[in-house]
């Protein structure tokens, strides 16, 4: 963790203070220490800063789009925040090295399966790339669900504070599978990782998993409180 971020957390998570209230008390349930796979819905630019600065000093890792440097404030706070960039065109074979590198070396990972943002807070599709990062560090995967950002815009310009919710999840593993992993084992994996998500959800902000509670866990060990 850089030194420049115990200035500069604080103070962004102050700023969006200002502007947000930030109903963060689950977040305690997630540990102080990795390997650890954090698992978030993508709503907006909101939720990477928000999680940061409340998990601060736990030293956490996001994964981002390669283009979050093109706007210099905020490629400025993925320096100090030390991300991950990621080229979602295809596969990003240095992007997934750095992520096993960070998680072998005992860092929190977070990152959003749905791969772009919603803007409108309900769920997206995840995509597949969350499967072999799970499989192949055998890190422990904690659903952190949020709601309400997609409201701060607006919010914004109507000089009100945005309600932010933060909603944590069981810890689970992903079983490896017996055999060949298929492109199908990835898809059921990944829909399973989003319906630990959805369940997380109040129901109008689930969107394409509508019914998690029905949804198979066939590829998931639970882990209990704690990972």
């Amino acid at each position: 963790m850089k030194a420049s971020s115990r200035i500069v957390s604080p103070l962004v998570r102050a700023i969006l203070g200002a502007v947000c209230r930030v109903d963060s008390a689950e977040l305690v349930r997630i540990p102080r220490k990795g390997p650890l796979i954090v698992v978030v819905n993508h709503i907006n630019f909101l939720e990477s800063p928000l999680i940061y600065t409340h998990l601060y000093p736990r030293n956490v890792a996001s994964v981002v789009k390669r283009q979050t440097w093109d706007n210099p404030f905020i490629g400025f706070l993925a320096n100090v925040w030390e991300a991950i960039p990621l080229d979602r065109e295809g596969t990003d074979l240095q992007a997934m090295r750095r992520i096993q590198e960070a998680l072998a070396a005992g860092r929190i990972i977070a990152l959003a399966p749905e791969g772009t943002r919603s803007g409108h807070g309900r769920l997206q599709r995840g995509r597949e790339g969350i499967v072999p990062i799970a499989l192949k560090s055998g890190a422990p995967i904690v659903p952190v669900a949020h709601f309400g950002g997609e409201r701060f815009w607006d919010n914004l310009k109507s000089f009100r504070r945005t309600r932010f919710s933060f909603r944590v999840g069981e810890p689970f593993r992903l079983r490896a599978p017996e055999g060949a992993l298929t492109r199908a084992t990835r898809r059921e994996m990944a829909d399973e990782i989003m319906n630990r998500l959805a369940i997380l959800l109040p129901r109008k902000y689930r969107g394409f998993y509508p019914d998690p509670e029905a949804a198979p866990t066939r590829h998931l060990d639970f882990l209990g409180g704690t990972a």
